[in-house]
């Protein structure tokens, strides 16, 4: 079972919102999850995302492969928690 973190869409025509998704590779864009990380609205300038960064650390180490936009989501969310902390 090879597991990928990657966006699920979700909203409507013309103003999608994204949900940061664990799921299994060969599943459908929007189909079944295995744990829901977090959302993303692009639409909204500067958005926080809201991620929970500790949990995306724990399917990375359990072998779960982020896609090219979910990695740089989650580089965005633990750089604002650095920001934040700071």
């Amino acid at each position: 079972m090879a597991l990928k973190i990657r966006l699920s869409r979700i909203g409507s025509t013309h103003n999608p919102i994204y949900h940061i998704v664990v799921a299994e590779a060969r599943s459908r864009r929007d189909g079944a999850a295995v744990e829901t990380l977090g959302t993303h609205n692009p639409r909204i300038k500067n958005d926080i995302i809201k991620l929970d960064v500790a949990r995306c650390d724990y399917w990375i180490s359990k072998g779960a492969t982020p896609t090219d936009t979910a990695n740089s989501l989650i580089k965005r969310a633990r750089k604002a928690l650095v920001v934040a902390a700071a």
